[in-house]
């Protein structure tokens, strides 16, 4: 075998090459860095977070950085992005105002409500009123929860039924279920009287009676408004009557 003085040129050329891995300045490093910004202006200032403020973490966000008009308003850290977003319970389609209105004109037999107000399908009222007065009921020692959803689906199907044969209108049966929970109010009080005293006696058929009579009157007057059924509010208070007269036998057994 030959020794190294015997090896080719190139072999030798090799052996003579030296690596400089000497890493380059700092500033010619970051230079290198730096490229164009979003406006298409060279960088001249060698700052890469002067020439791209996108890149800056100091600089608040605006808009639509990636692939956008970038117009957007500035994120102050106070929730000034959020002020065109509608409110949560419009968003839900919960309206306080309506709401509010429905529980006054129920407990007010004699006061004729809005149009707008009773067309606006609300299952919020409804619900709470069933749970408290499944709760009351549950106070008194009677667990009536099944009856009451049962009942209440039952009477709201079957109102439904007689309200679009007796109406010109059509009816949904997003609003029947709207006014009979938010009329379902006084019978709620009554089952809250029942945690106290009871009602099996006379003082309990007069508040009982009173009760019903309450929900019809709102009931009827609220479908006779909803719906435009002039003069047939004695017509549409009878079966209202035997709807919440059986939430009354319940409250009452």
């Amino acid at each position: 075998m030959s020794g190294f003085g015997d090896q080719p040129d190139y072999f030798r050329q090799q052996q003579d090459v030296s690596y400089n891995f000497e890493m380059p300045p700092q500033q010619d490093f970051q230079q290198e860095l730096n490229f164009q910004s979003f406006e298409g202006k060279p960088n001249v200032s060698g700052n890469i977070y002067e020439s791209n403020p996108y890149l800056n973490p100091s600089v608040p966000y605006s808009g639509d950085v990636y692939g956008g008009s970038g117009q957007g308003r500035a994120y102050d850290g106070t929730g000034g992005e959020f002020e065109d977003e509608p409110p949560l319970l419009e968003e839900l389609g919960i309206n306080p105002e309506f709401i509010v209105q429905k529980t006054l004109t129920v407990l007010n037999p004699f006061h004729t409500p809005e149009v707008a107000a009773l067309q606006d399908t609300d299952l919020a009222g409804p619900l709470v009123f069933c749970l408290a007065f499944g709760g009351f009921l549950l106070l008194s020692g009677k667990v009536h929860f099944s009856y009451i959803y049962g009942i209440g689906v039952l009477g709201c199907l079957s109102m439904w039924a007689l309200l679009s044969l007796m109406s010109a209108q059509s009816v949904t049966i997003g609003t029947v279920v709207t006014v009979l929970g938010y009329c379902l109010l006084p019978m709620v009080g009554l089952s809250g009287v029942n945690v106290i005293l009871s009602l099996q006696g006379y003082v309990g058929i007069v508040l009982t009676s009173v009760a019903i009579l309450w929900c019809s009157l709102s009931a009827s007057k609220l479908f006779v408004t909803a719906l435009a059924m002039d003069h047939q509010q004695p017509l549409v208070l009878y079966p209202c009557a035997l709807l919440y007269g059986v939430f009354a036998l319940i409250t009452i057994f």
